[in-house]
């Protein structure tokens, strides 16, 4: 039995068989932060890779993803317990993209890439797929900032300049903008919800920032029936690292309330003191669909958001296209030139 991707199900591949998944409708929790000390865990590198045992073929195999499939029979394998050691997921975002729908949005995307080799709008089909749930942790906190800075506030003088028209020297005037600067200070507040933080290194963090935005209103209570016939990493972030980044994606939101608080035509912020309170953590499992396409002999990787269908990747460029753009800015601009010569 397989996820049928856009259903709460699992569907047999051969006779189309179908059950609900197993304890739907949970709710899904946040947990405490200030817990985490007290929970039986060990550092995620010390932990042994769960051992697996084919219910169809019995095969013995070890493994850090916490579902997979059997590498001799292709079974789909979810690890029994993940908790105990590591800490568990608490939500995943089921996949909803199926294979059919990675076609669709591959094909898209290679049709719609500017500088690409003509060739490239005929791909449509991944050499390779793999659907992967990434681990994710998210940060809910209330924050109190205080902050010192300078309001900027503009204001205009008159002054006079000369200038050589016809070989006649001419006075003119024109405005000119300054700034006069206020010190400034106080106090700004802001709840942050679900902020998201990758927890694995497989894949590089700006690489799954650009898959967002995720519907993560849409995530539901974590059950192993949702893995079966995917791959799924476990984390190798920890918690305490992955609330360090998510304060540092947290400070650009922040600093931009201190201005706001500010006021006035410029602003500058000098220093911020923050303090963090009601912090809450959950780990959770985003589906992605992990491919890679063939154009001229050579292999390109790309992910797909298998939620929404966005699609980031590798592409290759055409020196053609690329250069014969360059060749039409220069004419344009040497036509340009040569017009405002002529109309002197």
């Amino acid at each position: 039995m397989e996820y049928t991707p856009g259903a709460a199900a699992l569907s047999c591949p051969y006779c189309g068989h179908r059950q609900e998944v197993a304890g739907a409708g949970r709710e899904v929790r946040e947990h405490a932060y200030n817990e985490l000390a007290s929970l039986p865990r060990k550092p995620v590198a010390s932990v042994a890779a769960h051992a697996y045992v084919c219910p169809a073929c019995g095969a013995h195999t070890e493994s850090d993803a916490i579902a997979k499939r059997c590498q001799f029979c292709a079974t789909p394998l979810v690890a029994e317990n993940v908790t105990g050691e590591l800490i568990a997921p608490e939500a995943v975002l089921p996949f909803a993209v199926d294979r059919a729908g990675v076609r669709t949005a591959l094909g898209t995307w290679c049709r719609s890439r500017w500088f690409a080799p003509g060739s490239l709008k005929k791909v449509s089909e991944a050499e390779t797929l793999k659907g992967t749930y990434l681990p994710h942790w998210t940060f809910d906190a209330r924050t109190v900032s205080d902050y010192q800075g300078q309001r900027g506030e503009h204001y205009y003088v008159t002054e006079t300049y000369t200038v050589t028209v016809d070989g006649r020297q001419e006075t003119r005037t024109r405005q000119v903008r300054h700034t006069r600067w206020h010190p400034a200070s106080g106090t700004v507040r802001r709840d942050f919800d679900d902020v998201l933080v990758p927890a694995t290194t497989h894949l590089p963090a700006k690489q799954l920032d650009e898959l967002a935005p995720w519907p993560l209103t849409e995530a539901v209570a974590y059950h192993s029936d949702y893995l079966a016939g995917y791959h799924a990493l476990r984390y190798d972030t920890e918690p305490e690292a992955g609330l360090v980044e998510a304060k540092s994606r947290m400070a650009p939101v922040i600093e931009g309330d201190c201005r706001s608080d500010i006021g006035g035509d410029e602003q500058r912020v000098s220093s911020v003191d923050t303090a963090y309170s009601d912090v809450a953590y959950k780990l959770m499992l985003l589906p992605v669909w992990i491919a890679a396409y063939l154009h001229a002999g050579k292999s390109y990787q790309v992910l797909v958001n298998a939620r929404t269908g966005e699609v980031i990747g590798e592409r290759p460029y055409s020196a053609a296209k690329i250069a014969a753009a360059v060749l039409a800015a220069l004419a344009l601009v040497a036509a340009l030139v040569m017009a405002y010569v002529l109309s002197r």
